[in-house]
């Protein structure tokens, strides 16, 4: 009896504790479910209610889906079909459709829905100041998908505090326009040169001109500058490696557009293992190189320095920002990431500016004829124009402005809440709610450029950005506050620089072959390209 009654005892016990598991396991599938259920029902709805309380409303929030089905809709049906008229800049339907339509029906700031995440639109300048300056440390750069950091590097652009810090304060001092202007030859014989190549292509086609698709060719010009600028005296071992990191921004391009099938990137086609394994050739590659700079003695990279024209590049500058200690200050990992962000960055978003300005000048002769005369007044008609004459270059700058509002190269930013916080109009944003920013509805808004905002209009900058439009915020192509564009200056530089050369030595004429179809993929560019037909003015040298 009694090894019956331990037996009983002991199996009630088993039972007892197996009883105890299936509770907890009950209890934590529960949780779970009513964790995942609010999060991607009860918040949401919740969050609606809130924003619709402050007279804030939007198109209504889908299970999981949020509001992108309706944003992938509205975006592909504009994109369908190109600009009516070809000469119209009225491109804001097009490339931010989604804002374009549901701005109609809510207004400028309305909720939209990013899966779960709720984005509120904020397009009025006083609180686009509060959110990049006066309140700025309220709210944070979001985290990108990791196909975009993929192609744009985990850099400066994806940092964030103490870290941000530290590599901004180091890479700032190489875009002074001091530092830059050691670039202005270099970068004015590699634009003498393209040009040369389009003067024998126009003589070899027998009728004087040439027609080029600016959108491929620029983007020799523009590697040159950002090697040049990341690498300074190791160019040409920079050179080789951005060669590999051009072609792994191919892949991840690629791999971009099919953001929305689930693990793509993880999938082992021969594209993504051609990508991975130029990606560790880079890595490799870049490792190296920076073991050699590291490795010299101070006073061989002065003397090195001395042959660059005492140009500081971005690499020496991470490589010396611990003064040689060990650790360095910046990790070798995290020098890496920084030379994929200034490819990647200072390539697309200046070939870009490069474009639309040859683009918009091809269209509009008038503007054309006046830059161009500015231009040969100041530079003459065979001189490559020095660091000395950029800056009087007025009318180029005016155009090159006019071309950043109608056609900025980001056209939209996001910032995430970092904790609630109130803005000055009395709505009251829920912690980890995302800001978005449609920089190019800022720049088109009539509110602010009065009734022409739509068209080419050089001359509104004429008293400079500040006083352009109505609002001195409503002008922010590069972003604003603390991480406005580090490389403006050498977008500028290059867009100014590279135009004044073309003005010299070519006409520029819109050709029948152009399709004006501005679009969006992260940045802004033509989507059937940008033919433009060069007729040479005359005989100039290589690259004098």
């Amino acid at each position: 009896m009694r090894e019956e009654m331990d037996i009983d005892a002991t199996g009630a016990g088993w039972l007892s504790w197996r009883e105890a598991a299936v509770a907890v396991l009950a209890w934590l599938v529960l949780h779970v479910a009513t964790r995942v259920a609010d999060a991607l029902w009860w918040r949401p709805r919740r969050l609606e209610a809130h924003f619709a309380e402050q007279g804030v409303r939007g198109p209504p929030y889908r299970f999981l889906l949020g509001s992108v089905k309706e944003m992938v809709g509205l975006m592909a049906e504009a994109s369908a079909k190109p600009m009516s008229p070809p000469t119209s800049h009225n491109a804001l339907p097009r490339v931010l459709a989604f804002y374009h339509y549901w701005r109609k029906i809510y207004g400028p700031s309305f909720l939209i829905w990013f899966g779960p995440t709720p984005r509120l639109t904020v397009a009025e300048p006083e609180l686009v100041r509060e959110i990049f300056l006066t309140r700025a440390e309220a709210f944070d750069r979001y985290e990108a998908h990791p196909v975009v950091r993929q192609l744009e590097g985990d850099g400066l652009v994806s940092l964030h505090g103490d870290k941000w810090a530290l590599h901004r304060r180091v890479l700032t001092d190489a875009f002074y326009p001091d530092n830059l202007n050691r670039l202005v030859p270099h970068v004015g014989r590699s634009v003498a040169a393209l040009a040369a190549k389009w003067n024998a292509m126009a003589a070899a086609a027998g009728n004087g001109e040439v027609e080029v698709d600016v959108a491929e060719w620029f983007q020799a010009v523009t590697e040159e500058a950002i090697t040049r600028v990341t690498f300074g005296r190791s160019y040409d071992d920079g050179r080789v490696v951005f060669a590999m990191q051009g072609r792994l921004m191919a892949y991840a391009s690629e791999a971009f557009r099919k953001v929305l099938v689930p693990g793509y990137r993880f999938l082992p086609t021969k594209k993504n293992w051609q990508s991975w394994k130029l990606g560790r050739e880079i890595r490799r590659s870049l490792t190296r190189l920076i073991a050699r700079r590291s490795g010299m003695a101070e006073e061989e990279e002065e003397v090195q320095a001395g042959h660059s024209g005492g140009f500081r590049d971005l690499l020496g500058a991470m490589i010396n920002a611990g003064e040689r200690k060990t650790p360095a200050a910046i990790p070798v990992a995290d020098m890496l990431e920084e030379c994929k962000t200034f490819f990647f960055a200072g390539k697309q978003t200046t070939t870009n500016l490069l474009v639309w300005a040859t683009v918009l000048l091809a269209m509009h002769p008038e503007w054309q004829e006046r830059a161009r005369s500015e231009v040969l007044d100041i530079c003459g008609p065979d001189e490559l124009p020095s660091k000395e004459h950029l800056p009087r270059l007025k009318t180029l700058g005016m155009i090159i402005n006019e071309t950043l509002r109608l056609y900025p190269p980001a056209v939209a930013t996001i910032r995430r809440a970092k904790t609630d916080v109130q803005l000055s109009d009395g709505c009251m944003i829920p912690r980890d709610t995302e800001l978005l920013i449609p920089i190019m509805a800022i720049h088109h808004d009539a509110r602010f450029w009065g009734p022409d905002a739509a068209q080419f209009n050089p001359a509104r900058f004429a008293g400079g950005t500040a006083r352009a439009a109505k609002h001195p915020l409503a002008f922010i192509p590069f972003g604003l506050g603390s991480r406005m564009c580090i490389g403006q200056n050498l977008a500028r530089l290059e867009a100014k620089l590279t135009m004044a050369i073309l003005l010299q030595r070519f006409e520029m004429k819109a050709s029948p072959n152009y399709i004006h179809a501005p679009t969006v993929l992260m940045l802004l560019y033509p989507q059937y390209g940008a033919p433009v037909i060069f007729r040479p003015r005359s005989a100039h040298p290589a690259a004098s």
